[in-house]
């Protein structure tokens, strides 16, 4: 398990350019606990499917009500190690297709962490993270590396790479480099 620091010399947050620093725009949390593998985020019984076959199922042997109710722009609070198990992209790739704006969680698997970003899915490292509660509205802050709940609760997150500030708010890695090329996405 990671928790994806930062190189020295890295660009983090407050410094990626051409990137929206922040969401001030209230998210609906969604709480999960520690350890969500990626079985759990894409059931194998359902990987023949595609990914559009795959996302209704995500998170159901844990949260049933998850994908028929998440909103575009909602949050998931986790515990330490999610996205442990295999190195499917689909894990990541099923919260994008439900519209999941960013999970927020202790640590990270390290394939788990640079999957989502390749495929334009926020991650927030937050020692803090499980004191976020189910429900609640949180505004996610990229400049101040924070993350605020309506009652004012602020949640101090760890450095982002500004390459992967980018990367995410481009849409992932094949968006950005499409762009970047000129062609269209």
């Amino acid at each position: 398990m990671s928790t994806a620091r930062p190189p020295e010399g890295a660009r983090t947050a407050g410094e990626a350019e051409g990137t929206p620093m922040s969401t001030l725009t209230p998210h609906r949390v969604w709480k999960v606990g520690a350890d969500v593998d990626t079985d759990q985020l894409a059931p194998g019984a359902y990987m023949k499917l595609g990914i559009e076959g795959i996302a209704p199922h995500c998170l159901e042997a844990v949260r049933p009500d998850f994908a028929p109710n998440v909103k575009p722009g909602d949050i998931v609070a986790a515990g330490p190690n999610f996205g442990i198990g295999s190195s499917r992209e689909q894990a990541a790739a099923a919260l994008v297709r439900l519209g999941v704006r960013a999970v927020i969680a202790p640590s990270f698997s390290g394939l788990f962490f640079r999957n989502a970003f390749n495929l334009g899915l926020l991650l927030l490292t937050a020692p803090e993270a499980e004191l976020l509660q189910e429900g609640e509205t949180a505004t996610l802050d990229l400049q101040a590396l924070a993350v605020t709940t309506a009652a004012g609760r602020r949640i101090a997150c760890e450095p982002i790479p500004g390459f992967l500030l980018e990367m995410a708010a481009a849409g992932g890695l094949l968006n950005q480099l499409k762009q970047r090329t000129g062609r269209s996405a």
